[in-house]
């Protein structure tokens, strides 16, 4: 897995958007607890051009790992660029305790 998303990383730095975009993607099937292959696609779409599209990636890797900085920072930076392109855009919900509880346990393989 690490390997596939450094080939994304470096696929994405040299701007082939759609083998990072299909890099990332199989990151992120294989591993739908995968926010870091989550705020990938996410820097996928805003690289598009999709602001909204990567605003609703970020969220999901919130979703996902409500503490990651990289979302954190983007989805801040997302929803004031929409906010002023006339779009409403509310910030993420913040995760309940059990959420986060239960995010810690997946991590370390103890929700099974």
């Amino acid at each position: 897995m690490i390997e596939l998303m450094l080939q994304a990383e470096q696929t994405l730095g040299l701007g082939l958007l759609d083998q990072a975009e299909r890099l990332y993607e199989q990151a992120a099937a294989a591993d739908p607890h995968n926010a870091i292959a989550i705020v990938g696609l996410a820097r996928v779409r805003l690289d598009r051009g999709d602001r909204p599209g990567a605003h609703e990636l970020v969220l999901r890797a919130l979703s996902v790992d409500p503490e990651n900085a990289t979302a954190l920072r983007m989805e801040a930076r997302l929803r004031e660029v929409l906010a002023g392109e006339g779009l409403v855009v509310y910030p993420p919900q913040k995760a309940s305790a059990p959420a986060r509880r239960g995010l810690v346990a997946r991590l370390l393989g103890r929700d099974r």
